[in-house]
């Protein structure tokens, strides 16, 4: 009973000194008790692999994206392009980005492909950015159907030549280069998700050890103590099986005893 309440004063100062000092974490120690949990790491890696790359392969619908690319210069007149058209055309890409994705370009395309899409729908599927110091326009679709987004990629190219000139009183654009049917997705990627999986499996795995670790006031060992307590232990009881050595003590008491009694009938013998 006094061992027990030593040992309960005793944590009832560390876990004081904690709340007074804050916990310290050894990275050595920490690393080190990694080591000993290496085959639950490894396997929480493998693990967040497998289910990512099962998640991305059974159940994540592919997308794919195809783009069509329209100039924003015409020349002013049919033999050559002047300084003027060049800088009217580097002025013009912003807004031409601006108004490609107006409600009624959106609606005609809609109307032309018979597409069961709103428009905010759509305009979600489709990107438009401007080559950066070109003059040059892309507009990006992104579906489930590959024949659907080359389609769409290339009717936006065709109203952009339609209604900008009538919108904005400007040369029309030209479509430099049409969309063409994506032959390989865009997303997901496979490799990638297998090892943002992989790597959230085990950072999860380590960030509970890190808990354990630090949450951990059982003394094992010496070394234990004094890192704990600070000053090293008086003495180290070794371990051992208590029931092994008493038999032993037994036994040791009973041949000692039968030895006592062969030698006191070896004098009884010699006395006679």
């Amino acid at each position: 009973m006094e061992k027990k309440h030593i040992e309960k004063k005793a944590l009832e100062g560390l876990s004081i000194e904690k709340k007074q000092d804050g916990i310290e974490i050894d990275l050595f120690e920490l690393l080190n008790y990694f080591r000993t949990k290496l085959v639950l790491i490894i396997a929480a890696f493998i693990l967040g692999s497998v289910i990512a790359g099962s998640y991305t392969y059974f159940l994540v619908e592919p997308l794919y994206t195809a783009t069509s690319k329209i100039y924003v210069v015409s020349a002013s007149t049919d033999t050559m392009v002047n300084l003027t058209d060049l800088n009217l055309g580097t002025g013009l890409s912003s807004d031409y980005e601006q108004v490609l994705t107006i409600r009624p370009i959106f609606n005609q395309v809609i109307k032309d492909l018979d597409l069961d899409y709103t428009y905010d729908q759509l305009i979600g599927m489709v990107k438009i950015a401007v080559i950066k110091n070109t003059r040059i326009m892309t507009i990006s679709v992104t579906s489930t159907d590959p024949n659907e987004a080359e389609a769409i990629a290339n009717d936006i190219a065709k109203q952009a030549e339609i209604q900008i000139p009538k919108l904005m009183d400007t040369p029309k654009p030209h479509i430099i280069e049409p969309a063409i049917v994506p032959m390989y997705k865009s997303s997901p990627s496979f490799s990638k998700n297998i090892m943002m999986g992989a790597l959230a499996a085990t950072a999860l795995v380590l960030g509970i050890l890190t808990v354990i670790f630090v949450l951990q006031d059982t003394v094992n060992s010496g070394d234990d103590i004094e890192r704990m307590f600070g000053s090293l232990p008086l003495a180290v009881i070794p371990e051992g099986d208590l029931g092994t050595l008493a038999e032993g003590s037994d036994s040791y008491a009973g041949k000692k005893v039968r030895t006592m009694k062969n030698s006191g009938s070896r004098k009884e013998k010699k006395i006679s």
